[in-house]
């Protein structure tokens, strides 16, 4: 017998909870403020609020988790409001960026310089020559980014601090989005490194360490295992071909949140001892070396949350729809639109009824004139009604400058800091 959608939503995974913000009186709790008071105080809806003291918690957790020795970075590329990226400077080792308008907001958010690396598989030659002026590490990406770069050295007489970023003969796996192992545009290819290295070495530019980042969004932590010491076995293969010391070695970072229905939270006390192996490891073979981990999403992703008012109610053919004046101009990765090959829901709720009974078949649609912006797609809510709040968790990370905000000439959404 064939099952009724109702049946078909029951029977689906559930979310992991989201736990991290307080409810009060069914009302979603954000940096302190009833969620009706903040978007009252942001002024308009839509908007993004990250809130601040879950920003530090999670530092401070991974710090108490992770060895001492390692160093953390911050992937700005996650997200890059300037006021969250003045925040997170203070917090971690580094940033990392992947583009001279990240680094501009870097710089301006008091991030130390030599702290600072450049990745990208495409740097323009006008940001190279920004990089080397800034005194930052630039992430090698191809043969051709070296004579630039020794261009500019001589130029500016300063010497460009380089990493080369490898192209691994491994992936990550089990991982969201693979970044290496295969053809890639990402580095250099490892068979091809030698080579680069020696390169580096002719043009006289100032050699530092190695880059690896085989993939993101990774929940499997034994997967998370084996690539670090994947990445760290590689590294210490190459480093012998390079023209000086190895000084520094970003493992990259890869470490995923619950976004679907079944997702698991990552379990990172065993990717935290093979961490402490490796820095061991180290302390024997390269006492010299500094181990960074480079992390975005699993820093800031949790800490926000996307809302939107319910501007109009529904039904078509037995399907309840809910309409709100944001959607996929605004989250492009919560309509499915950014890497799902299948379309999966994030964690929604209606934030001013958290204490509701979410008996409701509801899909969530934006305002845009395209059957592409979902924002829920037949979730079991709480009854909703035109200026109720609708909430996307998980938004942290990969939102509103992910998205196309022009998209169709609907408001731009704001962002605050809570």
């Amino acid at each position: 017998m064939q099952k009724t959608t109702a049946h078909l939503v029951h029977d689906l995974p559930q979310h992991a909870p989201m736990t991290q913000f307080p409810v009060h009186h069914g009302e979603l709790v954000v940096g302190g403020e009833r969620l009706a008071t903040l978007a009252a105080r942001v002024g308009q809806t839509p908007f993004y609020a990250y809130d601040r003291a879950l920003l530090r918690q999670r530092v401070a957790d991974l710090r108490q988790a992770l060895p001492q020795e390692i160093k953390l970075h911050y992937a700005m590329k996650a997200n890059p409001m300037p006021a969250l990226v003045g925040l997170m400077a203070g917090w971690v080792d580094g940033i990392d960026v992947a583009s001279a308008g990240e680094l501009k907001v870097a710089l301006d958010a008091g991030a130390n310089p030599h702290a600072i690396s450049f990745a990208g598989p495409g740097k323009r030659d006008a940001e190279l020559r920004q990089a080397v002026a800034s005194r930052v590490l630039v992430n090698v990406e191809s043969f051709r980014e070296v004579g630039i770069l020794a261009k500019a050295s001589q130029a500016l007489g300063l010497p460009a601090r380089v990493a080369v970023r490898i192209n691994p003969d491994f992936e990550l796996k089990r991982s969201g989005m693979k970044m290496g192992g295969g053809p890639k545009p990402f580095g250099v290819d490892a068979e091809q490194v030698p080579a680069l290295l020696s390169e580096i070495g002719q043009a006289g530019l100032n050699f530092e360490g190695f880059h690896i980042y085989p993939g993101s969004q990774n929940l499997n932590p034994d997967a998370l295992c084996e690539a670090l010491q994947q990445s760290f076995d590689l590294a210490l293969r190459l480093a012998p071909h390079a023209p000086s010391l190895m000084r520094i070695l970003n493992l990259g970072g890869g470490f995923g949140v619950p976004y679907f229905p079944g997702d698991k939270r990552l379990d990172i006390t065993p990717v935290a001892d093979v961490l402490n192996s490796i820095v061991q490891r180290a302390l024997v073979e390269w006492p010299q070396l500094v181990l960074v981990l480079e992390l975005g999403r699993y820093l800031v992703a949790e800490a926000g949350v996307y809302v939107a008012r319910v501007i109009d109610c529904k039904h078509s053919r037995h399907q309840f729809y809910v309409v709100t004046d944001g959607g996929m101009h605004h989250h492009l990765a919560a309509s499915g639109n950014f890497g799902q090959v299948v379309r999966k829901n994030y964690p929604v709720a209606i934030g001013n009824k958290m204490d509701a009974a979410c008996t409701h078949v509801t899909t969530v649609v934006g305002p845009s004139c395209t059957p592409l912006d979902v924002i829920a797609d037949r979730m079991k809510l709480a009854e909703a009604q035109v200026g109720d709040l609708v909430v996307v968790f998980q938004s942290g990370a990969y939102g509103a400058s992910a998205s196309p905000q022009g998209f169709l000439g609907h408001p731009a959404c704001l962002e605050v800091l809570v």
